[in-house]
């Protein structure tokens, strides 16, 4: 599609209301903003392992209007020599982008949004936890959110958030690369609650499960 196409078919996009509260998940999670005019439109990349193919096929399917090529494999070595295959795709850059891209952006490193409050819902929600979550065991039912890449305070507001807006137990947890957030077991069932109906089949592996409950010997 020649370039003037490409601007004349831009004109046409919207994000619907899905697409932004999903927007928001991922972009608390591994999703990646990049402006190419200092601002003026951003375009939405999303990658991942290729253990999570599905998962980056499903992100490019629900925002298939957006994007003009298909994921793509993308080979990295590393400097012992290993090499990583990821899955990765990303959008035409539009300036319906730009609000998440200045709220999100801003300084020498990622930030949360002054608006995190009014933006997030159970669906980004359960998109930021299949983007970059995990169970801290199966027997704990404590459930992990990476967010190392944030400044200490930006946690502490996600953590108002979670305890506030959905009743949950949350904590920050010190690691060497930076804070966490973690779930405590106590709140599995509102966990699964909330992510439950949006989560991908090839995530669930993901998900807290109600514990094994023993009847008594007789």
């Amino acid at each position: 599609m020649h370039s003037r196409a490409i601007e004349q078919y831009k004109l046409g996009l919207q994000l619907t209301e899905a697409h932004q509260e999903i927007l928001v998940g991922l972009l608390l999670g591994d999703g990646c903003l990049e402006t190419q005019n200092g601002g003026r439109t951003y375009r939405l990349k999303v990658e991942q392992s290729a253990r999570h193919e599905a998962y980056v096929r499903h992100i490019h399917e629900l925002f298939s209007e957006w994007v003009l090529t298909p994921p793509r494999r993308r080979l990295s070595r590393a400097s012992n020599g290993t090499i990583t295959i990821n899955w990765a795709f990303q959008t035409v850059s539009h300036v319906a982008f730009e609000p998440y891209g200045l709220q999100f952006y801003g300084g020498s490193r990622k930030k949360v949004p002054e608006l995190i409050a009014d933006w997030l819902t159970p669906r980004g929600f359960a998109y930021w936890f299949m983007d970059d979550g995990s169970m801290k065991s199966a027997d704990s039912k404590g459930v992990v959110l990476n967010t190392q890449a944030y400044a200490a305070a930006d946690v502490e507001r996600l953590i108002n958030l979670l305890k506030g807006r959905f009743g949950l137990e949350a904590k920050i947890r010190n690691q060497s690369d930076g804070p966490q957030i973690y779930i405590a077991g106590a709140s599995f069932e509102r966990v699964s609650e909330l992510i439950e109906p949006f989560v991908l089949e090839e995530m669930r592996y993901k998900v807290p499960h109600a514990r094994r409950t023993h009847l008594p010997k007789t």
